[in-house]
């Protein structure tokens, strides 16, 4: 079973599939037979692919089209870090491939291997019983602290990031890029900016971080309420964990009547949704960490660049260049997620 929207690859994402049939099979070991994809619908990023040929089931992410931000839509990170942690405890798809080449298809691009299973975009992982969304969400916590004590440089991933300053930069490259992509102004994310500024509490960790770290970017088994890979690591780094710690909490924060995917004031315990302690307690356990300082400030910095991405969603929305034809409308709800950080920066203990 698989749960994920497939269609037609979008007009703006489709290449050439016979160039890419002739590639693969060149270059990519056990590869055979022509192939037809098809597109998985909803994201927002890097456009992603099913690939299926006679020789199996495969997954092509790609940047897409048009001028792109420094730095962003990074499918090369995403094959290196994959690649890396192929060995270790954290469940990722086996890499197949890179290619660099953009005149193969369009853009660069990589394959990995196809990992049946469920994908939940909701909260509230509808059609879960309340046991096994508890045992879900458990096993969330358990592989973000498995992938935190990771050590980076056995895997060899010590030039993938700087191990100190990790939230100043953050907070400066998206500001950055918001700036880019700013079509409005927008009071709340120029005071969230500035608080962050002021407020770094400067607590040095350094880890592998994916970035986007939530139930909508990994697979789940269909057999079993486990993580059986987790996806989507074109933001990773080596960086500070608590800020990966802090976005994974953040729907705690949000308010379930004004964000889709907040669930602030709904019944977490008839929903089986383990509260902020019991999802510290896996965390640290995973870790084996005993003290996990300054959570709020990680969230408030989490919800902000939340906010940048979306700001950055909506400017390609407007441009046509987004992976989702919804990209306009869902970019729009960056202001709310501003307002909502700087309401909780507003009161926070460290003003």
């Amino acid at each position: 079973m698989d749960n994920r929207e497939l269609g037609s690859p979008l007009d703006a994402h489709r290449f050439d599939e016979a160039a890419l049939a002739t590639y693969l099979a060149e270059h990519m070991e056990g590869f055979a037979g022509d192939c037809t994809v098809r597109q998985f619908l909803g994201g927002q990023s890097n456009p992603t692919f099913l690939v299926e040929a006679n020789s199996g089931s495969y997954v092509l992410r790609k940047k897409p089209p048009g001028k792109l931000l420094p730095s962003a839509h990074a499918v090369d990170r995403e094959y290196r870090v994959i690649s890396a942690l192929k060995d270790t405890d954290v469940p990722v798809p086996a890499a197949f491939l890179l290619c660099e080449d953009e005149s193969i298809i369009g853009q660069m691009f990589y394959v990995m291997d196809y990992v049946p299973g469920r994908v939940f975009t909701d909260r509230e992982m509808q059609g879960c019983s309340a046991t096994e969304r508890t045992a879900m969400y458990q096993s969330l916590a358990r592989v973000l602290g498995t992938l935190h004590a990771t050590d980076y440089r056995a895997v060899g991933l010590e030039k993938f990031g700087k191990p100190s300053g990790y939230v100043a930069r953050q907070v400066a490259r998206w500001a950055k890029q918001y700036e880019a992509s700013k079509v409005e102004e927008c009071p709340a994310m120029d005071n969230v900016i500035a608080w962050l500024g002021a407020n770094d509490p400067g607590d040095e960790m350094a880890a592998i971080v994916h970035g986007d770290f939530r139930p909508g970017n990994v697979i789940f088994a269909n057999d079993r309420p486990e993580v059986a890979a987790v996806l989507d690591w074109e933001l990773s780094t080596i960086g500070h964990p608590l800020a990966d710690l802090g976005y994974f909490l953040m729907p705690h924060r949000l308010d379930a009547t004004v964000f889709p995917n907040g669930i602030g004031g709904m019944d977490l315990d008839t929903l089986g949704i383990p509260d902020e302690s019991a999802l510290l307690d896996a965390y640290a356990t995973a870790t084996g960490r005993d003290e996990l300082p300054n959570i709020d400030f990680y969230v408030i910095f989490s919800i902000f660049r939340l906010a940048a991405i979306l700001a950055g969603v909506l400017r390609r929305g407007l441009d046509g260049n987004a992976s989702d034809p919804r990209a306009v409308e869902q970019g729009r709800s960056y202001k709310q997620f501003a307002e909502s950080a700087w309401a909780i920066a507003s009161s926070s203990s460290r003003n």
